[in-house]
């Protein structure tokens, strides 16, 4: 049985999309409920549902933000249990440019007030993306894996929250005894473990104290893919995939002699290669 939560911080849009999930999905199981985006995130890990259904707008922490959040829990393959991820839902009123944007089939979207006809055709999408992820012997990535995915994230965002600061251009690393700054457009890739984050040029190493969740906020995901929960690289430096003995897809680095890992939520940023 598919399993979904639902966040909105308004209870009689709540009801209303609960009712609706009824009529048109009648074997979907509602596991929780949310009043906020902080409520949503904390929710998706203790349930594990198959499915969220984000209001795009809530106080304090948006839907966008939750997503992204959600993104980044931990998965089966990341030291998790069997939780494979989940797919995304926007709720949202009338806003032209995230219909827009959601029209290119990244994600999908459901308008206030939820109207019958409209969600019957949401749910038959997801219900196909569900099925392929499950039916994939190479798992598919969650949408919000992809780089579009979280392309789209980092607009919405940044629509929804215009005072934000700027995406980095500079990072301040530890180089030996040294400070340094290093532009972010020369770093090839960074990879966390659990204290650090080392950055990575052609010419240098240093490490700083921020996860990649915090980065994937900061850098332009314009420029950088995430392959791996611990890895974001350059997309400029990719030199080519290929597979090791064991079948996974490894990334070769221009200027760097390092291989990295593709974990299998993404693999499909490589398919064919």
């Amino acid at each position: 049985m598919t399993r979904a939560l639902i966040a909105d911080d308004e209870r009689l849009m709540r009801e209303q999309l609960r009712a609706r999930l009824t009529e048109v999905w009648p074997e979907l199981e509602i596991v929780a409920e949310a009043k906020n985006g902080l409520e949503a995130v904390e929710l998706t890990a203790q349930h594990h549902p198959d499915l969220v259904f984000l209001d795009i707008r809530m106080p304090g922490m948006t839907g966008v933000d939750a997503a992204r959040q959600i993104a980044q829990l931990p998965t089966h393959e990341s030291g998790g249990d069997e939780w494979p991820g989940c797919e995304i839902v926007f709720i949202t009123a009338y806003d032209q440019y995230a219909v827009e944007a959601f029209e290119q089939g990244v994600v999908d979207y459901v308008l206030k007030p939820a109207e019958r006809e409209r969600l019957a055709i949401t749910v038959e999408r997801i219900k196909k993306r569900i099925a392929q992820r499950g039916n994939n012997g190479d798992d598919e990535p969650l949408p919000a894996h992809t780089p579009d995915m979280q392309q789209l994230l980092q607009r919405l965002a940044a629509q929804l929250n215009p005072s934000a600061p700027p995406k980095l251009k500079w990072i301040q690393a530890t180089v030996g005894q040294q400070i340094q700054m290093i532009p972010v457009e020369d770093v090839l890739f960074f990879i966390s473990d659990e204290k650090y984050t080392r950055v990575q040029t052609a010419t240098l190493e240093a490490l700083i104290r921020k996860p990649i969740k915090e980065l994937i906020d900061e850098v332009d995901m314009n420029l950088f893919w995430q392959i791996h929960r611990s890895t974001l690289v350059n997309t400029k430096a990719i030199a080519g995939v290929s597979r090791d003995l064991r079948g996974r897809q490894l990334v070769s680095v221009k200027g760097h002699p390092e291989k990295l890992e593709v974990s299998r939520s993404y693999t499909g940023l490589f398919k064919g290669m």
